[in-house]
């Protein structure tokens, strides 16, 4: 559990957190790395304290009354976060709700999925009718005045809107972190996750991001702390709506990607920031990056535990081969 705790942290930090972190990171490039850091695994701490205390030992706020710790806990539930880390590593910014929590409860994929899509649809939507209506009176004028320093209340604003966008995050995504501890845990557990996740952080703010970091970047006008304080507002916002709706895990990947798809094609159709098929096919990669974890998600759900009933089996006929061998070669 402590082994599959400590990776699934690694791998999700480097791929959903940076999703969500991204923009903090890309507008604040000038500033120390540990600057923003010390803010952010701040905001961390006091998420999971205060999940731990009202919670009683609940650091996932809920999210997984329905997927109980397996017994026992075996290789099979070590195999998702490793190939995450692999995806992440190329820079692939996957579902970690499917690819990780699935395989602990593969029955919840249905009612995941469909939330996880009404979150990207809804997240598209919003962002469509958000850049139509304002791109010309303020992502036009950030353009124009990229070169010059924003106003100071424009910094307190990106800093504030980082903080409601990342502790509806962690509200959201921790239990596929915590999937791998007990539903109730100790102290020393709590004390285990701190320094883990404490010290992962450092890596990812430390590294500015790595590969997925360029999922971002590659957005129009992201590194502007103006557009990058719009973005993660309504990201917030949006996951705001769907953690009080219902404790069913959803996929914060695909709404963050369905907020940047519309961004996009609002401000082509608006500003002609890019030609629209241009836009199109960034779009639809995004998307086939994301099916592509949904994909793996469902084989490693529906194969691992059959090969796991498989091993066994296999390996006792091989023993059982290997005492007849003997036996046969004596014959011959």
């Amino acid at each position: 559990m402590a082994v599959g705790f400590a990776i699934a942290s690694y791998s999700i930090v480097a791929n959903d957190a940076l999703q969500t972190l991204g923009t903090f990171l890309s507008s604040n490039g000038n500033r120390p790395w540990w600057v923003l850091w010390l803010y952010a695994v701040g905001i961390l701490y006091a998420v999971l304290i205060y999940g731990w205390v009202a919670n009683g030992g609940d650091t996932s706020f809920g999210r997984l009354e329905h997927i109980p710790l397996p017994s026992p806990f075996t290789w099979i539930y070590l195999v998702p976060p490793i190939v995450l880390l692999v995806l992440t590593r190329r820079g692939i910014p996957v579902s970690t709700t499917f690819l990780v929590l699935t395989i602990f409860a593969p029955e919840n994929l249905g009612k995941m999925v469909m939330k996880s899509f009404l979150g990207y649809g809804l997240a598209f939507v919003v962002a469509i009718a958000l850049y139509l209506s304002i791109s010309r009176a303020f992502e036009q004028r950030f353009l124009d005045t990229a070169h010059t320093e924003p106003p100071g209340y424009w910094v307190a604003l990106q800093w504030i809107s980082t903080g409601f966008l990342w502790s509806q995050w962690l509200i959201q995504d921790l239990a596929n972190i915590f999937v791998y501890a007990p539903r109730q845990m100790s102290v020393e557990w709590l004390i285990f996750a701190l320094v883990i996740m404490g010290g992962l952080h450092a890596i990812m703010f430390a590294t500015r991001g790595g590969e997925i970091q360029k999922v971002v970047t590659s957005k129009t006008n992201t590194r502007d702390i103006r557009s990058a304080t719009i973005i993660d507002f309504c990201f917030g916002l949006v996951l705001l709506f769907f953690k009080e709706w219902s404790k069913i895990p959803m996929s914060t990947t695909w709404v963050f990607l369905g907020l940047l798809a519309g961004r996009e094609i609002a401000m082509s159709v608006q500003l002609r920031s890019r030609p629209m098929p241009e836009t199109l096919r960034m779009v639809g990669r995004d998307g086939l990056k994301v099916a592509s974890g949904l994909a793996v998600s469902v084989v490693l759900a529906v194969g691992l535990p059959r090969v796991a009933e498989i091993l066994p089996r296999a390996t006792e006929l091989v023993a059982s081969l290997l005492r007849v061998a003997p036996a046969v070669a004596a014959v011959q």
